[in-house]
């Protein structure tokens, strides 16, 4: 990814959602992966395109949904654009940034 860095969080996020998903179908997390980072260098190129969420967090990071069940959270004056987390939407979302 060129255009983005990912935090040691994100990365931990992804490498949970990949196993998980890897334990009964590997090539879906390999697809699952390729679609978050394409999200990534999406983002990167236009930084403004995601969502507050204030019902999650005050700070100044955007989101943006990859499958309707993930969520990329990244803060976007930043260059390389940072994300921050890599959320899974089947679970609380705000019990998961208190990690």
């Amino acid at each position: 990814m060129k255009g983005c860095e990912l935090s040691p969080e994100a990365r931990d996020d992804l490498q949970e959602i990949w196993t998980y998903i890897a334990s009964d179908n590997p090539g879906a997390a390999d697809k699952l992966e390729e679609d978050i980072y394409a999200a990534c260098e999406f983002l990167s190129e236009n930084p403004h395109v995601g969502h507050k969420r204030p019902d999650l967090t005050d700070e100044p990071v955007r989101f943006w949904p990859v499958r309707g069940h993930y969520l990329v959270m990244y803060l976007p004056d930043t260059k390389p654009l940072k994300i921050v987390r890599i959320l899974q939407g089947a679970r609380d979302a705000s019990s998961q940034l208190q990690s």
